[in-house]
């Protein structure tokens, strides 16, 4: 590893040199692990091997750079898992990459790789490789890390979040396991690397992280060590400084993942919620229902947090804090809204939750579908659900243009009937015809609210003026 350290500082990266406490850390750390090594001879390993990945070893290969992949992508080809996602590091610094990228004529995607390290390579047109440069956090304040290169890679691997995704795999298929990521791994085990305190201080968010993984790893719901919840509860006002984006991603899938349920209850107990954007007297006790009704139907994250909130004043917090999506707010409002409307006979209520999607206007009708979809979920009915994921939504046969026509002009007084021609239509199992439905329209004329007639007759007037002065 010394030799490592001294290749770092006589390749000058990033014009600096590793700093001498820096080098004492690591070098004690040393100390305490022996680096881990076996071969590969996975199926999900091999179906990786494109044209344009080849070309990438080669091309690394040549000009004698070390390149691995790195990271959660290892940890799924150990699980059997098929990667989706490919990271890679290598001991070549972001200039010697450009350089070698452009000698040889492939494209980069990112070439601004002296401030993060990555260089994104396009391969024959086809496909995109993230490549990183091993690195070594020197400064970090919780959010961000100032960094310095580095040629070791077990340097690199002592600074990542947990054991498990501390690991890289060579392309000839060695495994390089410096923190007993794969015994952990195969023991379902979810640790930080080294120091949890350590590890938390440097990204804050890691706290998220473990949660999130040990939903994904862990085999039991509570087998948390003492030592890991204890750095969490001490460093758990960390999270008030992470952004409301960065903590809702890995909230999002913390809500609908294994022990979902007690994984809440533990976050509650370590004092989280405070600094997340969730309700600090949050409903687990719905949250544990609802979780064991709608676990298999895949609920959307808000769905699920929904179960949390009580009042719909809560969700401002949420919108604050977290700063999710207009759609995830109008699905959270709605669950909360009709999440109690579930004690009708079946047929009467797949009527109510098809009303609620004609009413709606046409363009948004897919959207409030799928959002009373979520109500279904959330209430545990698999068969109302399953019909309604299959109902093809009718076109309502009318449109405001139709209305103009019969000399309906004007907002209000055109939304007031058309609304009663779409209950009309409902109520008829949506079996009016446009004649039909049209035949109704004078009577409906004469039973519009008088304040409708008013805003209506005020608006003609203005409209009228216009045009004659227009003239």
């Amino acid at each position: 590893m010394l030799a490592g350290v001294f290749r770092s500082i006589a390749s000058g990266l990033k014009h600096t040199r590793i700093r001498p406490q820096t080098l004492q850390h690591y070098l004690a750390l040393q100390s305490l692990h022996t680096n881990r090594t076996m071969k590969l001879d996975k199926p999900e390993f091999k179906n990786l091997f494109t044209p344009e990945l080849n070309r990438l070893s080669e091309l690394f290969a040549k000009y004698e750079y070390e390149l691995r992949i790195a990271g959660g992508a290892v940890r799924d080809i150990l699980m059997g898992k098929q990667p989706q996602d490919l990271d890679f590091a290598t001991t070549a610094t972001p200039e010697e990459m450009k350089v070698m990228f452009e000698k040889e004529g492939v494209r980069m995607l990112n070439t601004r790789g002296e401030e993060h390290g990555t260089i994104t390579a396009r391969i024959n047109n086809k496909e995109n490789f993230e490549v990183t440069t091993l690195r070594v956090d020197v400064v970090t304040d919780g959010r961000h890390a100032e960094v310095e290169f580095t040629t070791d890679w077990k340097i690199d691997a002592e600074r990542r979040d947990l054991t498990i995704n501390s690991m890289f795999l060579g392309l000839d298929g060695t495994l390089y396991d410096y923190f007993d990521g794969w015994t952990d791994l195969q023991n379902r085990r979810v640790a930080f690397v080294g120091d949890a305190t350590k590890r938390i201080q440097e990204d804050y968010l890691r706290i998220l992280r473990y949660f999130r993984f040990y939903g994904r790893i862990a085999e039991m719901p509570n087998q948390h060590e003492d030592s890991t919840l204890e750095a969490i509860r001490e460093n758990a006002g960390g999270l008030g400084g992470i952004s409301g984006e960065r903590i809702w991603t890995e909230l999002k899938k913390i809500v609908v993942g294994n022990h979902a349920a007690p994984i809440m209850r533990c976050m509650y107990n370590l004092g989280l919620p405070k600094y997340i954007g969730l309700p600090l007297e949050g409903n687990l006790d719905e949250f544990d229902q609802v979780y064991a009704r709608a676990r298999d139907l895949q609920p959307r994250p808000m769905t699920m947090v929904a179960a949390l909130l009580e009042q719909p004043g809560q969700m401002d917090d949420i919108i604050t804090r977290l700063k999710i999506s207009i759609e995830e707010r109008k699905t959270g409002l709605l669950v909360m809204q009709l999440r109690r409307e579930g004690e009708q006979q079946t047929e009467q209520l797949l009527k109510h939750y098809q009303g609620i999607v004609l009413k709606t206007p046409g363009t948004e009708q897919k959207q409030m579908s799928d959002r009373v979809c979520e109500v279904l979920k959330y209430q545990g009915d698999a068969s109302l659900l399953s019909e309604l994921q299959t109902w093809t939504i009718p076109r309502f046969p009318v449109t405001g243009k139709h209305l103009m026509e019969k000399g309906i002009f004007f907002g209000a007084e055109v939304g007031w009937v058309k609304d009663k021609l779409v209950a009309l239509w409902i109520e008829s199992d949506c079996s009016l015809t446009f004649e039909e439905l049209m035949a109704r329209v004078d009577d409906l004329r004469k039973e519009v609210p008088k304040e409708i007639q008013e805003k209506a007759a005020k608006k003609k007037t203005r409209f009228a003026k216009k045009m004659k002065t227009d003239k």
